[in-house]
């Protein structure tokens, strides 16, 4: 039986949370740092992708990427995410020209509402570290593949770094009635379940190397 769904993190975001959340990556100047260097790097992924011209973003949250994915003028992109609320906020914050590029819907990653490759490229950041249990990430893996023409960009919490380190005493004083909601998973057991769904690696992206737990994986679809 899967350790969780992503209607079940979904179901963790209301409209207040909705709007918490977009204000969060605005707030402090670490918050606008590390947001910062997360569109650097995805802009650096895409690059090494090869300017794909289509991308979906999964899950689109309120919006943030959107600015960085629609800088390629003859893109064609489409946005997705489980919870409604993020939806609504991400509409009403991005201006109508950069709302109009975008095909906006409700999508839950485990059943995406796509036919087989019909986008070039998944953009999909925070969300596999949310995921404990293997088989979850492996289901969402396999997924991605199945929709995406040539590959994927996807974020992890790994290990081997200061933050993953800090994060995993962190979690070893929690009681069993308190799991974490995020997780750190070792480096290669993410790079084989990748493999397993049937990407080969281009890239790594480290957001901070040997000090932040964040990296991006480049992904071809082999």
């Amino acid at each position: 039986m899967s350790a969780s769904t992503e209607p079940d993190i979904a179901a963790r975001y209301d409209a207040e949370c909705a709007r918490a959340y977009a204000r969060m990556h605005r707030g402090s100047w670490l918050r606008r740092l590390s947001s910062w260097r997360e569109l650097r790097l995805g802009r650096r992924a895409l690059r090494l992708a090869g300017d794909p011209e289509s991308v979906l973003d999964l899950p689109c949250g309120t919006g943030r990427f959107w600015p960085m994915l629609a800088r390629t003028p003859a893109r064609r992109l489409l946005a997705g995410d489980a919870r409604p609320e993020m939806l609504a906020v991400a509409r009403a914050m991005a201006p109508p020209a950069l709302l109009a590029r975008f095909e906006v819907a409700p999508m839950n990653a485990f059943t995406l509402p796509l036919a087989d490759a019909s986008v070039a490229h998944v953009f999909c950041m925070r969300l596999l570290h949310h995921f404990a249990a293997a088989e979850d990430r492996l289901r969402l893996l396999r997924e991605i593949h199945r929709v995406a023409g040539t590959g994927a960009t996807v974020s992890v919490w790994v290990d081997g770094n200061l933050q993953s380190w800090r994060r995993r005493r962190q979690q070893a004083r929690r009681t069993p009635d308190h799991p974490p909601n995020r997780v750190v998973v070792p480096r290669a057991v993410i790079e084989a379940e990748c493999a397993a769904a049937g990407f080969r690696v281009r890239r790594r992206l480290d957001a901070l190397p040997g000090i932040g737990k964040r990296r991006l994986y480049v992904l071809d679809k082999c």
